[in-house]
């Protein structure tokens, strides 16, 4: 028999409860807070890292960059715009280079026109480089000759250097005697270089001599050698005004590995640049 049919039994209360999730201390709000502090936190030390790690011109520049980079022209009329007043983005009414405006148009033009000289003076250093080495082909006897010369441009000019070989050096010995040789370059490069105005350097370099000599005299002559040179390059009938320096370098400067090498034994005649 069912509980309907019981008239003393106790009645069922059903109740229902309600659970709400993520309540109180269990919650993710604080989560949130947190994240935010840490943000916050890791902007403040970021920006103190950029404080200390830029110069001040870069944190002008920084400043510069947000600043507004277009000045308003409160004077109208008077101009030669379309409504007779200046452009708004002309040149007149931007703020200045620094805080927004162009570059100086005057510094660009010269930077134009340095880089147009430079060129111009390659070319030209170019152009007496293939001369001197084009009187290869006009006979045998200056074919020999130029075997003693090779040649390179630099930011200082064109490099000619004359050097010694085997069986063919350019001194007598030891000494500052020029030979034939040097005597026939002095004058082929006296009239290749005429072809120009430019300044004229001189340099001597030799080999390096054994450290058990008494007196070691790669100074006093690779000086003397440079100021022979210079002297058959004036007497062949270059201009002595043009000549720039004369200066010996010892075997300071070797162009082979083995510093004492007859290889070093050479002169540098040097047309330097004029946009130098």
């Amino acid at each position: 028999m069912g509980m309907a049919g019981q008239p003393n039994a106790a009645p069922v209360i059903i109740k229902r409860k309600k659970v709400v999730s993520g309540g109180g201390h269990h919650g993710g709000a604080w989560k949130v807070a947190y994240a935010d502090f840490v943000t916050a936190m890791m902007a403040f030390f970021l920006l103190m890292w950029l404080l200390n790690a830029t110069t001040e011109k870069q944190r002008k520049g920084l400043s510069d960059y947000f600043s507004p980079t277009i000045a308003v022209n409160r004077v109208s009329g008077g101009g030669d715009g379309t409504l007779g007043g200046d452009s708004m983005f002309s040149e007149e009414t931007r703020v200045k280079a620094g805080t927004g405006g162009t570059a100086d148009k005057k510094g660009a033009s010269s930077g134009t026109e340095k880089d147009t000289l430079a060129d111009e003076a390659a070319a030209e250093m170019r152009q007496i480089e293939k001369e001197l080495l084009d009187r290869g082909g006009e006979s045998r006897t200056m074919e020999q000759l130029l075997r003693h010369v090779i040649t390179r441009v630099t930011d200082e000019g064109l490099v000619i250097e004359v050097y010694d070989l085997e069986n063919a050096p350019l001194f007598t010995n030891d000494t500052a005697e020029p030979t034939a040789v040097t005597q026939a370059l002095a004058g082929l490069l006296a009239e290749v270089l005429a072809l120009t105005k430019n300044e004229i350097a001189v340099s001597g370099h030799l080999r390096s001599y054994p450290v058990t000599l008494r007196t070691n005299p790669v100074w006093e002559l690779s000086a003397e050698r440079a100021q022979r040179m210079r002297l058959l390059l004036e007497a062949a009938g270059l201009d002595a005004a043009r000549m720039q320096r004369v200066s010996g370098f010892a075997d300071r400067k070797p162009v082979t590995a083995d510093s004492s090498a007859i290889r070093n034994n050479r002169l540098e005649v040097i047309l330097l640049r004029r946009d130098r």
